[in-house]
């Protein structure tokens, strides 16, 4: 193997990391943000995490994070404003990258 070759499977291997990593920061935001909106739905224990649960597979819908603004403005209704919701999901989205990044 030449070192073109261990130099292109690195960036290969790299790039996989990234978006393996990404993946998990998105899927941990939602379940941040799914767990902050529950709280204000009075929402706690079980059926706080059975509502985050929700919040995650909603990101599955369609590309970006919209949809998943669009459940939880739909579901807090006068609680919170869709504004507010991005701004919340970028909080938790820096949270989510601390949290990921201790576990290794």
């Amino acid at each position: 193997m030449t070192t073109f070759d261990d130099r292109e499977n690195a960036f290969e291997a790299k790039f996989a990391h990234d978006e393996e990593m990404k993946f998990r920061a998105e899927a941990r935001r939602n379940k941040l943000l799914g767990l902050w909106a529950a709280e204000k739905l009075g929402l706690s224990g079980e059926a706080a995490d059975s509502y985050a649960r929700e919040v995650v597979k909603a990101d599955f819908e369609e590309a970006g994070h919209e949809d998943v603004v669009r459940k939880v403005a739909g579901d807090l209704g006068d609680k919170s404003s869709p504004d507010e919701i991005r701004a919340q999901m970028a909080e938790c989205l820096l949270e989510a990258k601390k949290q990921l990044a201790e576990e290794h």
